[in-house]
């Protein structure tokens, strides 16, 4: 017998409003691991703080159209007359201290690959944690963890800012690194990186 389409079960933020049932539904929680996509990601966090992300969600494509699709180089270059810029820019939230930080953010993230040989994507992915939440309800989803306050840490001495332990557990969620989808959702397990119980999935070996 054919089996019954899985219900549809969704945290309640994701209810409200049919542009964050979209994003819950399609991208919220896969895996996101280019320089560009995790530097939109953690951009477009440090906007959020203080307002609702559905603000921020109708905003993105705004928001890539002023920052240059979040290339870091390119954001890299913005001096005072692009921050200028985007403060008369009624697309996006015009926030200067969140601005000038963005471009920052983009020249810190060049000069950790110079001096590491690594990006910021690989530093955001190295703190993924052992085990994953197991949240039954809403009120269950941790807002903070052991390595979001540690990645907090790790991005602030490397010069980032608004990079909060919440932000970046925020983050952490968005992209994958961990797996806060409700036991009960229809997209539980989603990133192919976590089974449902919260341990790590093992990788599909791959040609000898």
């Amino acid at each position: 017998m054919p089996q019954e389409p899985r219900q549809m079960v969704r945290a309640s933020w994701a209810g409200q409003d049919p542009l964050l049932t979209h994003y819950y539904d399609t991208e919220w929680g896969m895996p996101v691991t280019d320089e560009a996509g995790v530097f939109e990601r953690l951009s477009l966090e440090g906007f959020q703080s203080g307002l609702s992300w559905i603000t921020v969600l109708r905003k993105r494509e705004a928001f890539r159209e002023a920052f240059a699709g979040f290339e870091p180089r390119r954001v890299a270059v913005f001096d005072e007359g692009d921050v200028e810029r985007l403060l008369q820019h009624e697309g996006i939230i015009r926030n200067r201290r969140k601005i000038m930080a963005t471009v920052e953010n983009a020249r810190t993230s060049l000069r950790l690959r110079e001096e590491t040989g690594e990006g910021l994507s690989e530093l955001v992915w190295s703190y993924m944690p052992e085990r994953s939440p197991t949240p039954e309800t809403d009120a269950d989803v941790p807002s903070t963890s052991p390595e979001s306050h540690a990645l907090a840490k790790e991005l602030k001495r490397r010069g980032f800012s608004f990079v909060g332990p919440t932000t970046v557990y925020a983050l952490m969620c968005a992209i994958g690194i961990v797996d806060v989808h409700l036991m009960s959702s229809h997209r539980r397990g989603c990133s192919g990186l976590w089974n449902p119980d919260g341990t790590r999935r093992e990788p599909e070996p791959g040609p000898r």
